[in-house]
């Protein structure tokens, strides 16, 4: 494979432009965003360590009913979840109790938010939370590994989503599935930043380019969409 590339420079050029066809990169963009075009979408600024204190914030609950996420994910006590974006573990630590025999890996890609995770780790006494050092453009969980992979307000952050998300395809049991949980962003009247919200419509179009199928969409959050994907397994091939 290696001679192959070096006798024909062209094939190298389509392996280099491939992960890049699919964004566009624009001059004049909002200034929520990074210019980055995904499906027609704008990516949105990550927000950093520096905004922790926001994500472990007193009145979350009553906002965002966070512990109504976690009844609506129908855990089993043996499941693996990847907390996609984990930050501080907010999610994480509200699973992790649920999986006694289970554990969450909490992936996030700054190490501020991992070493917030692991001084939680100790405070809480909980030892079934994992933090993973993810990149930006992978994950770096094993295949087919996790049950479950959760992203709450996150993955309109991703600055490479195809990529990711074809990562965390690739570390799904068949039949695994991807809860997405985004501020709706068909209702102008929920005040969040409009790259910041995402309606479902273009997640599912998002979704459906790594091969996850629409399962359903639970509008059961005071303003947030939550979203659930399946990967295809044997059964689903067989009923086609």
């Amino acid at each position: 494979m290696l001679s192959c590339v070096l006798l024909n420079p062209t094939l190298t050029a389509q392996a280099a432009s491939s992960s890049t066809t699919v964004y566009e990169q624009r001059i004049i963009h909002s200034p929520d965003g990074i210019g980055k075009y995904y499906m027609g979408r704008e990516i949105a600024q990550v927000m950093g360590y520096t905004g922790a204190g926001w994500l472990e914030r007193p009145n979350r609950e009553g906002e965002e009913q966070p512990s109504k996420v976690v009844s609506l994910l129908n855990l089993k006590p043996n499941d693996v979840v990847a907390d996609i974006g984990a930050g501080t573990g907010y999610f994480s630590f509200r699973i992790a109790p649920l999986l006694t025999t289970g554990k969450v890996l909490a992936v996030d890609v700054q190490r501020e938010m991992l070493e917030i995770i692991e001084l939680f780790k100790k405070e809480k006494n909980i030892t079934n939370v994992e933090p993973v050092l993810a990149t930006l453009s992978n994950p770096d969980l094993p295949s087919e590994s996790i049950d479950l992979a959760l992203m709450v307000d996150a993955y309109h952050e991703l600055e490479y989503p195809q990529e990711v998300m074809q990562g965390i395809v690739k570390s799904l049991k068949p039949g695994g599935k991807v809860v997405l949980v985004e501020y709706r962003g068909e209702n102008p009247f929920i005040m969040i930043k409009h790259l910041h919200k995402m309606t479902q419509k273009q997640v599912r179009k998002e979704m459906q380019a790594v091969g996850l199928v629409w399962q359903e969409t639970k509008n059961l959050l005071p303003q947030q969409h939550l979203m659930v994907f399946k990967k295809p397994d044997s059964s689903d091939i067989l009923t086609r």
